[in-house]
């Protein structure tokens, strides 16, 4: 039994431009038309789950995607009270907390949820998958597929953050709990074959 999994990181949007932590706001045109552009680039699924962010939503529909949107488990990291505001404002004003945040895998200061916490819910996540077969087509957020590497390759969580995740590119893993290989940041591109 072979699982294939191909996360898709959302199109560009407002926050992501202007460095912000993820506000709830939607997609950009330039972001949406980029989505419907690559629409054909993926390839079929029997499964298709969406973070529940709007711009995850956002680019699941103008990929053409109609998917069940997910609970909890593939939500982006909770910031807390950070939510909405540039990185670099609250380095600023709390440059302590944010140190701590980048390089502590449990700390919170934000009063929302640790990186430790996030790779946790999405590695029980990524088993569970592991166990069916078929493939899996998830539109995530980045910090998600950030998680998703680190648990497949077994790294240390304090490399969370030394992993980028370009808008609209996929990330696949392949294999079964337990034993997974990825490859990584394919962008995608209109009328690119999707891979089977």
């Amino acid at each position: 039994m072979t699982s294939r999994i191909t996360l898709i990181s959302p199109a560009i949007g407002p926050s992501l431009r202007q460095g912000r932590f993820d506000d709830g706001g939607p997609l950009d045109a330039v972001g949406a038309a980029q989505a419907r552009a690559a629409a054909g680039a993926l390839p079929a699924a029997g499964r298709v789950c969406v973070s529940p962010s709007v711009r995850c939503r956002e680019t699941a529909a103008a990929l053409g995607l109609d998917g069940d949107p997910s609970g909890p488990e593939l939500a982006g990291l909770d910031v807390g009270r950070w939510s909405g505001r540039t990185l670099d404002d609250v380095a600023a004003a709390e440059p302590e907390a944010v140190a701590r945040w980048l390089t502590d895998p449990g700390a919170a200061p934000h009063g929302g949820e640790s990186v430790r916490d996030l790779c946790g819910r999405v590695a029980r996540w990524l088993d569970a998958r592991g166990r069916s077969d078929g493939r899996t087509l998830a539109v995530v957020e980045p910090e998600v597929v950030r998680a998703v590497v680190v648990h497949v390759l077994g790294a240390p969580e304090e490399a969370f953050w030394r992993i980028d995740v370009p808008p609209l590119t996929a990330t696949e893993v392949s294999g079964r709990s337990g034993r997974w290989n990825l490859r990584l940041g394919r962008a995608l591109v209109a009328g690119a074959e999707p891979d089977s």
